[in-house]
């Protein structure tokens, strides 16, 4: 378990692993410039989040533009049971295809 100060972003192929908590728009911007760069060659993208206990606006609306728009196949892994519960409530997880890490 990531126990750093900052998040931080792993990339493999087409699996992201993003490690700390998710909660500022730098750490969107990073998210962001980070799968940007693997959409280019990949349709379908696993996204590991084993740690953050929420996600912030702006990532969610990502997320559902690479969903929608990009028609970006998206499955994520929650290790946290806040963001489980969170993606739940705001109707989230069968959209993002999440299943607990």
């Amino acid at each position: 378990m990531y126990k750093g100060l900052f998040m931080d972003i792993q990339v493999s192929a087409n699996v992201i692993t993003i490690s700390g908590n998710i909660k500022s728009v730098s750490d969107y911007q990073k998210i962001k410039s980070e799968i940007d760069k693997v959409v280019t060659t990949q349709k379908e993208i696993r996204i590991n989040i084993p740690d953050s206990i929420s996600i912030i606006s702006s990532v969610i609306g990502y997320f559902n533009k690479l969903i929608m728009k990009d028609k970006i196949v998206l499955n994520m892994s929650v290790g946290n049971a806040c963001l489980m519960e969170l993606l739940e409530e705001l109707n989230l997880k069968s959209l993002f295809n999440v299943s607990k890490v």
